[in-house]
């Protein structure tokens, strides 16, 4: 006769709250009873993933809290992108072509965007998985301003940049020595 486990006094701990890393668990614990050992470890590896990206997540989004906090805008393009419908339709359909399914064709590297590595390449990098050293950069398109105008510009405007910079250091000098914490 089937015992009858002891309700837990706690009204948060029903199965409606349970985590979804206990949830994740608990399915890998019943695939395990019915499954070939051999099949068991993609649903084990698929379960681990689950888990680095969820981590991941959490790490990320604590972070951009942190800068929020800090001042940092979440909407400025330059530094945060949400990914829309169809950037995560390419995204899935790169992978699927990518896993060599027919239906979703061939797949090819994309510089800025996609590229298959191989396991040597990683060795090489000290099993680093930064995108930026294997996908590298997309593209740009030339602005048609000639390369030596350009760093002429550029270098005019960081030195004006670091002119002001320079003054702003001595004004917080000065600030900080009428507090009494300069020296």
């Amino acid at each position: 006769m089937a015992t009858r486990t002891k309700k837990s006094k706690n009204p948060e701990s029903t199965g409606a709250n349970i985590g979804y890393e206990a949830q994740l668990w608990q399915m890998a614990d019943a695939l395990r009873g019915s499954m070939d050992a051999a099949e068991y470890k993609h649903v084990v590896l698929g379960l681990i993933f689950l888990k680095y990206i969820s981590d991941a997540f959490e790490e990320q989004h604590a972070k951009l809290i942190a800068e929020q906090a800090s001042g940092a805008d979440p909407e400025d393009p330059d530094t945060h992108r949400e990914l829309t419908g169809e950037d995560i339709a390419r995204i899935a359909s790169t992978y699927h072509a990518w896993r060599g399914e027919k239906e979703a064709g061939d797949y090819a590297d994309v510089p800025g965007f996609c590229r298959s590595a191989l396991l040597e390449e990683v060795r090489k990098h000290g099993h680093v998985l930064t995108p930026g050293r294997y996908v590298g950069a997309e593209a740009q398109e030339d602005d048609g301003e000639p390369f030596d105008e350009k760093m002429k510009r550029l270098t005019a405007t960081l030195r004006e940049q670091q002119a002001e910079a320079a003054k702003l250091d001595a004004a917080i000098a000065a600030n900080l020595k009428e507090l009494g914490y300069g020296g």
